[in-house]
């Protein structure tokens, strides 16, 4: 089980880090064209392998500490699985499974949220540092992903 979920980490977050090819040689970025067609076709995917948010979350997932609380290790592996799951649903404009996802995630949050009470002062404040940028870039995904759909 690690170790597939090290791989597909590890894809993912090579995936989201590749650079643009050098075969592209139109003068227009290849975001406004993404945006010109998402908009005509009335596609609700966002292009996370070109947002910096979902960049970021998977820059934290690899990241992620290990914890001395056994229980909270596996929530957060809980978590990071449900975080990559939303990430993929997102890109593959899959929306019942995001919000599946989104919903694991939440489920997660608040289980970590009630065991890092039983974490050292130092760990507490890691998690929580990783907690609430998570959270930040989840919201901002989320209403990008919502003012598509209007």
């Amino acid at each position: 089980m690690r170790k597939t979920f090290l791989a597909v980490s590890t894809f993912f977050i090579l995936w989201s880090c590749a650079t643009e090819k050098g075969g592209n040689t139109s003068p227009v970025p290849a975001g406004v064209n993404a945006e010109q067609k998402s908009d005509s076709a009335g596609d609700l995917s966002l292009k996370i392998s070109e947002n910096a948010n979902a960049a970021e979350i998977s820059n934290l997932l690899s990241t992620f500490p290990v914890f001395s609380k056994k229980e909270v290790n596996d929530e957060v592996s809980a978590l990071k699985y449900c975080l990559q799951n939303y990430l993929y649903a997102i890109d593959a404009s899959n929306m019942k499974a995001k919000d599946k996802q989104l919903k694991g995630m939440q489920k997660s949050y608040r289980k970590i949220q009630k065991l890092r009470k039983s974490l050292n002062t130092d760990e507490n404040d890691v998690l929580n540092r990783y907690l609430v940028r998570i959270k930040t870039n989840i919201a901002v995904i989320e209403n990008s992903v919502n003012s598509k759909k209007k």
